[in-house]
């Protein structure tokens, strides 16, 4: 057992098992110790976080009377200095069990990273001819050291091992010339004073067994058949039985490799990290997520995906991760980032997770807009779906979040969808300029309308002046969303792209309050009996959208967006924005959305200017250059005033793209100062009609009816 004699140790054990022992009421194991023989409880006796590390040069005499009172102290595990015996144990003893080296008189305790997990407090008893009048326990909530009436003879180290070693950083150099049994733990020196921990325990790890499995996966072109890809998952259960260690590397012919991992006991699972730097690189596992940023590829599996699999009644915890090079291709040809197909297995269905699976792509160089995609193994070519994974871009990578286990792929949509360098910083340009002249025209307005505020204002002034708020506020949030995107701020991105979200809809919905008004006006002839008329507008267009956003913001649909383009160098520049990072959902919710209210603004836009042609023909017949101007100015008011310009981004597509693009932002850059001009000519005061044309125009405008709406370019047609 140790280098104590049988009769020391049984003297030693019978002190400790004093009158007083019994007090305690915690034993880590029947005879109240642990040792080699019962070794299948020494988890469980360091399980109980307070525990004596007793070294065999310790011979002392100690009152357990005393101690054991504690109650916290309810562990006793034996040491062997220089210890070999414990070699030929599995890795899991090897790792629980503690270790006392002594080198030139100087004791080092090594511990492994399963101590440091679970918290273990250890008491270190060595030297000789103790008793209990030298040894004092200090509280395991202070900071422990030397405390005995004799530092040549007896001594108690108290060490908290979670404090001591859970921050010190792998020491490569400190601890590779060591032997490679010791180059996994934490090493202490019992002999400081001071606290000190030397990590060995290399962060990235080799499989402990190499597997080569003669299945045939390529059929003669070289490509992996998807079928037998998915076969060879489906057997991981079988394989993962076999295997000795907790980790096996297993290669599969050329381009398959794999790594699985094996967590024996089930009330210890912990999430599983893989990683490594290129598709011909070996899969290794990863101790931290700090030391995932070393790679440029990493796979984290969360605990709760084992948890599952537990319920599931999985008899051994397992996570196979295997990576596929040059896969088949699916019916759309789809390019696959990489050339690398993904795959995760642990024996049952796994899916709705909450914690979600991490797959990143960091220091990639690749052409095309990334997503990320799944496919269930089922079928005999891939059927890659974007459902149960969100694709996060950022300057830094790509993540994939993903809710189920399955095969995973980042397929590219190609560039050609993207624009020119030249032509996106021209687009830039203008859109900045643009929303800041914009800004600045609807700040007048905004000012005007404050000191004409005594002034009762009409329904429709009402309503232009809440269509001007929401399209300040979403050009100021517009212009400051790139700044806030390189801040690398995960929260204040998603807040932003919110708010900018938010007050998009909320003007695409005062454009369809304005087209309403209009509409209404028209058929009441301009006498609106409606019940707080303005006020049920008002929380509806303000409302709607907030509802909409917030529903958005909490199943996380905002985040760090990535605009391409194609530079002359026909590589990929991307610029961030803080925006929706799902597709479909910006397809389904703002294409969606403004295509309801552009169809209705469209269809008063055609009344509105049927009625401005009728009225137009009651005043006479005019210069025709004259007309032609009157004409101009009459569309361009109502299409900036119902947000018709917006609708050329139905356009932005194919080889109408890049001038659609710049007809919405010159347009767009015009819809401040348009807006401006409406507000002023409505709500100036108006001379009184002083002849008979005036007079005339006045009475067909009464006999229209619209009282409540003043257009502002009557003026022009008298």
């Amino acid at each position: 057992m140790t280098r104590l004699s049988w009769t020391a140790l049984v003297l030693l054990m019978s002190i400790l098992q004093g009158p007083g022992s019994s007090n305690s009421g915690h034993d880590c194991s029947r005879n109240g110790n642990c040792n080699k023989n019962n070794f299948m409880d020494i988890r469980n006796c360091f399980k109980q976080k307070e525990s004596f590390v007793v070294v065999d040069s310790f011979y002392g005499n100690i009152n357990a009377t005393n101690y054991w009172g504690q109650t916290k102290v309810n562990c006793i595990v034996f040491v062997e200095t220089n210890g070999i015996e414990l070699e030929n144990y599995t890795r899991t003893i090897q790792d629980t069990w503690p270790k006392i080296k002594n080198n030139s008189n100087i004791l080092k305790l090594h511990i492994s990273k399963w101590h440091i997990d679970q918290r273990v407090h250890m008491y270190v008893l060595y030297g000789t001819f103790c008793n209990d009048t030298q040894l004092n326990f200090k509280d395991p909530g202070t900071n422990c050291s030397f405390n005995t009436t004799d530092t040549e003879l007896c001594h108690i180290r108290c060490i908290d091992t979670n404090t001591v070693c859970k921050k010190s950083a792998y020491d490569k150099g400190e601890c590779s010339t060591m032997a490679p049994n010791l180059q996994n733990e934490y090493i202490i020196n019992i002999n400081s004073t001071t606290t000190n921990c030397i990590n060995c325990n290399n962060p990235v790890k080799k499989p402990e067994e190499k597997k080569v499995l003669n299945t045939t996966l390529s059929e003669k072109g070289g490509e992996i058949v998807p079928a037998n890809a998915a076969k060879l998952m489906n057997d991981m259960s079988n394989f993962a039985a076999n295997i000795n260690g907790s980790s096996a590397e297993i290669s599969v012919g050329e381009g398959v490799k794999g790594v699985l991992v094996k967590e024996t006991h089930k009330d210890e699972v912990a999430e599983v990290l893989f990683a490594y730097q290129s598709p011909n690189d070996s899969i290794n596992i990863i101790d931290n997520t700090e030391t995932l940023k070393n790679f440029s590829r990493a796979v984290t599996l969360p605990k709760e995906a084992f948890d599952k699999a537990i319920a599931q009644n999985v008899s051994i915890p397992f996570a196979a991760f295997f990576r596929f090079i040059n896969m088949a291709k699916d019916e759309k040809n789809s390019t696959v980032l990489g050339n690398e197909v993904l795959a995760i297995e642990m024996g049952a269905a796994i899916a709705n997770l909450t914690d979600k699976i991490n797959i990143v792509f960091t220091n990639m160089t690749y052409r095309g807009i990334p997503s990320c995609h799944s496919w269930n193994g089922q079928g005999s070519q891939p059927n890659w779906t974007s459902d149960g994974c969100v694709t996060n871009i950022t300057k830094h990578g790509i993540t994939c979040q993903c809710s189920h286990l399955t095969f995973f792929a980042i397929l590219m949509t190609p560039l050609n969808e993207t624009i020119s360098d030249s032509d996106f910083k021209n687009l830039t340009i203008i859109t900045q300029v643009g929303c800041g002249l914009s800004m600045f025209f609807l700040a007048i307005v905004l000012f005007m309308h404050f000191l004409s505020r005594r002034i009762k204002a009409t329904n429709a002034t009402k309503i232009l002046i809440n269509l001007v708020c929401a399209l300040f506020l979403l050009n100021l949030t517009f212009l400051v969303n790139n700044y806030v995107a390189n801040l690398n701020n995960s929260v204040g991105c998603k807040i932003m792209a919110a708010l900018m979200h938010y007050f998009m809809l909320a003007t695409f919905t005062w454009f369809a309050a304005q087209a309403f008004h209009l509409c209404l006006s028209l058929y009441t002839g301009g006498k609106i009996a409606i019940h707080r008329y303005i006020l049920k507008i008002a929380i509806t267009s303000w409302i709607l959208p907030s509802v909409i956003g917030i529903v958005l913001l909490c199943i996380g649909k905002y985040g760090e967006q990535v605009i391409s383009y194609q530079n002359t160098g026909n590589a990929a520049d991307r610029v961030m924005m803080c925006w929706i990072t799902d597709n479909s959902v910006h397809l389904i919710i703002n294409i969606g959305y403004y295509a309801l209210v552009f169809l209705f603004t469209f269809t008063t836009f055609i009344i509105m200017m049927s009625w401005l042609c009728c009225l137009r023909n009651v005043k006479g017949a005019k210069a025709k250059g004259e007309q032609s101007s009157i004409n101009i100015l009459s569309v361009m008011g109502l299409c900036f005033m119902l947000g018709i310009t917006w609708g050329f981004a139905f356009f932005a597509y194919g080889v109408f793209q890049v001038p659609a693009l710049y007809l919405f932002t010159i347009l767009n850059s015009f819809q401040g100062f348009f807006l401006f001009v409406y507000y002023y000519k409505t709500s100036r005061m108006l001379p009184p009609a002083s002849d008979e044309k005036s007079s005339s125009v006045s009475n067909i405008t009464d006999k229209t009816s619209l009282s409540s709406f003043t257009n502002p370019y009557s003026n022009w047609l008298s």
